[in-house]
Formats: C-alpha cells, structure tokens, sequence
C-alpha cells in the first residue's frame, strides 16, 4: 500500500470531528485557519464558535467594526491576524464571494500558500497539497529529508513533495489527513512510532533518527523591552490610549507607560505610585517583554498625551486588550 493510500486509510479511523469540517462552506473553513495559524485547535474551537456566532457570514464579518473584531479576538495573540482578516472579508465582499482557486485566495490579505491550499482544497476540492508543520515532519521523517524546512531549499523540495503525493481525486481528505496524522501519531516528541502504520518502511524509524527530523536551521532572535505602566484613577475613571501601528499591538487599548507622563510629574506619581508587581514576563515571539505595574490614585488628572481617554474604570472589558495588560489588571484587581 502506498503512502498516500496508508494515510486515507488510517484517517478513516482517525479523523478529528471538528465542526468546520462539517462544511464546504469557506467562510467557515477558512476562519478556523486563520484562527489556528498560531493557535491549538483546545484553544482556536471556543472563538471560531464565537466568530461563528456573532458573525454568521463574511458579509456580517466585513460590516463590523475593527475594534470589536479585536476585541473578539483577544486572548489569541498575533493581532495582526485579526486585522487581516477584517480586511480580508472585507476584500470577499468586494469580489462578490469566496475566490475559489488559489492564486486568487492568496490575494486575500493574511492568506499565504499553506491557507491558499487549505480553503482551495477543502471547500472547492482543488488539487492543492498543504505544507504546515505537521507535513514537514512526516514527510522529512518517512523520507530521511534533511534539507532544512526553514531554508528556501527546503520549503520548494517539501511543497514539490506534497504535490506530488497528493491524490488528485481527494485533495480535502488527503490533506485533513496528513495534518491530523502529524498532530495525532508523528507527534513532535514522543511519536507512536510502534502503532504507525507507516513505520515499517519510515527512514527515521529504521534509522533510529526520529527526533533528528525535521532539520531546522534559523533560531528566532527575541530582544528584550522593559515597560513600566501606571494603572491612574482619578474619581473612579482609570486612562487608557490606542496603540498605533509601527509595533506590537497594533490597534489594542494599554495603560499609561511612565514616560509618557509630562517630565514635570515624574516626581510626583514616583513619590505617591504603589508598586504592584516588578518585571510581569510576558513572551512574544521575537521580543520578551518585562513590565513593572504601578497604583496610582491622585487627587487631579495628570497631564498626558492628547491621545489618551479616561473611561469608568467597569468599562475596561468593553476594549481590545494585549495580554500582558490584561495580567497586570488582574493585579489591580486583587488590590
């Protein structure tokens, strides 16, 4: 039996239910790959249901407002992925329906090869092979590939690959199939390497070398940043700004940094500031961030950017918020 008849065969008995596999309809199928592009599907189910839920169709989705998007997104990370996908719905709308092939799904703002593929061949059953994670690992371990995955090299032998072994006449499920086998039996760590069905003729398990592939070569550089935000309230109203594009959080509602506090106070919320907690990590993916909270409560508003609002410190919740100031609120909270 070939591999990707082995493949078919075992996602017969294996396949995940998950509900956008339930439809062919895109919208649908292509939300829950925007949402587990960096995200695990325990995770992405609760706000694909969400997104489902508040906006039914892309047309519902391309009509809402960026922020509540964003704050519909929250918790996720990687906010620019919201973002794309407002401007991407909105792109649908404009081209009246769904591109069905994937030159014209790549088109769409945040939509890369892998989703391109992904939509094409599971909602209109084109011949489109898939390459995320999951494929790179099970096919460099079942062919003993050492060609790094994150090389140029190795991207184009890898998609080639996958082309090639892809059965024309099931694209959806030979797809659904690779990927659920790579996240359910040729794990990362710890594989099933001894209920695979494709162990006997997989390079890496005769060759003993399954936790040497795949080969990756570029590690991720993350430079650090220190913040220091004071939480202000001045008669139950706390100040919060919009951050602006050119850096992380693009659109998202944050405290106030100290320095952003005209040089003249800096004394003064320096005296009468209680100190909540020191250096909150937070990781992102190129970038570890360490923040310092502040409680501030003076008598008379502060001077501050025009930029910033003062809002009922209740209504926090109602506004986007990025991770590490969602942490640091709970700090508040406990005060």
């Amino acid at each position: 039996m070939n591999f990707a008849a082995t493949l078919l065969k075992w996602f017969k008995s294996n396949r995940r239910s998950l509900p956008w596999r339930e439809t062919e309809n895109p919208y649908a199928i292509w939300l829950s790959e925007i949402i587990l592009q960096q995200t695990r599907i325990s995770q992405g189910m609760s706000y694909w249901e969400r997104f489902m839920a508040q906006w039914p169709t892309v047309n519902e989705l391309a009509a809402a407002a960026e922020d509540d998007v964003l704050k519909a997104w929250q918790g996720l990370g990687y906010y620019s992925r919201a973002r794309n996908l407002h401007s991407a719905a909105q792109q649908v709308v404009k081209m009246g329906g769904f591109p069905q092939t994937f030159k014209e799904l790549k088109m769409l703002k945040g939509v890369g090869d892998y989703t391109a593929a992904a939509i094409a061949s599971i909602a209109f059953g084109k011949p489109e092979a898939v390459v995320d994670g999951n494929v790179y690992r099970v096919l460099s371990r079942y062919y003993g590939i050492e060609t790094p995955i994150d090389s140029t090299e190795g991207k184009k032998e890898f998609q080639a690959l996958a082309q090639a072994l892809l059965p024309i006449n099931e694209p959806a499920n030979y797809n659904e199939a690779i990927m659920d086998f790579g996240a359910i039996q040729c794990t990362p760590t710890s594989p099933r390497c001894t209920t695979c069905p494709l162990c006997e003729s997989c390079i890496a398990f005769r060759e003993q070398r399954i936790n040497e592939l795949p080969v990756k070569i570029k590690k991720v550089k993350q430079r650090e940043r220190h913040f220091t935000y004071l939480y202000i309230e001045v008669e139950g109203e706390i100040a919060i700004h919009q951050r602006g594009t050119g850096d992380i959080w693009q659109g998202l509602w944050e405290l106030p940094e100290a320095q952003q506090l005209a040089s003249s106070k800096e004394s003064v919320w320096a005296k009468d500031a209680l100190l909540l907690r020191k250096g909150v990590k937070h990781i992102l993916t190129h970038q570890i961030l360490l923040a310092d909270i502040y409680l501030w409560l003076p008598k008379v508003r502060p001077q501050l950017p025009s930029d910033f609002i003062w809002i009922n410190k209740q209504d926090i919740d109602n506004y986007a918020l990025p991770r590490l100031i969602e942490i640091l609120l709970k700090e508040i909270s406990t005060q």
